[in-house]
């Protein structure tokens, strides 16, 4: 397991430049859905699907034409571009991803499971997304791996041991146990007294 994982600013930037963001990712979405379910697309359907008004609609609508996701046929009909397209399928693609790994792997319940993975399907990589697919393809193989790891789950639940060993947080050096059991972790409790010990002896110097 990687050693001493660290969220610096290379991330949060690379999240600011994602060329999808969620709205643009429901418009995309919400245009494709109405070609399927309907046959075509108007202005105020994709109003009407995100539960917006029709001007909000328009404005959004113009600034994804321009960016060249979205375009209009004769009868100023909407249709998504070839970019425009991808981009949908692919976040379709990862809200079904994510809510059946969330789900069906971890045990989260429906709601919450598909609540999350609205939330990330535009964010996720290709990379992590083909790595996903690969590793529900594995575990989907032989059932029975899916219901002993989903009892190992409910067994292990989210609490920690607090006998000082943890297969997850021992290899990182830093407890990933939610916030109200870290108080009681040991690890947790290890890396708090050398950092509090290491602050005194910076102020005495």
């Amino acid at each position: 397991m990687t050693q001493s994982i660290i969220n610096d600013a290379t991330y949060w930037r690379s999240f600011e430049e994602n060329k999808v963001t969620h709205s643009v990712a429901h418009y995309l979405m919400a245009i494709d859905q109405l070609h399927s379910d309907l046959g075509y697309a108007r202005v105020t359907d994709v109003a009407g699907r995100l539960g917006i008004s029709r001007g909000a609609a328009s404005i959004a609508l113009s600034q994804l034409k321009e960016r060249g996701l979205v375009s209009e046929d004769p009868n100023r009909f909407l249709l998504l571009t070839e970019e425009g397209r991808r981009l949908a399928r692919s976040v379709e693609h990862n809200f079904v991803l994510l809510a059946c790994f969330f789900e069906n792997i971890l045990g989260v319940s429906s709601d919450a499971a598909r609540a999350d993975a609205c939330k990330m399907e535009h964010l996720l990589s290709e990379e992590s997304s083909e790595a996903l697919v690969r590793f529900l393809q594995v575990i989907f193989s032989n059932r029975k791996w899916v219901k002993e790891l989903i009892a190992q789950v409910n067994v292990h639940g989210a609490l920690c041991s607090k006998d000082g060993s943890c297969p997850l947080c021992e290899p990182l050096g830093e407890c990933l146990m939610p916030p109200d059991a870290i108080e009681e972790c040991p690890l947790s409790q290890s890396i708090y007294n050398v950092s509090a010990s290491a602050s005194r002896k910076d102020v005495k110097k």
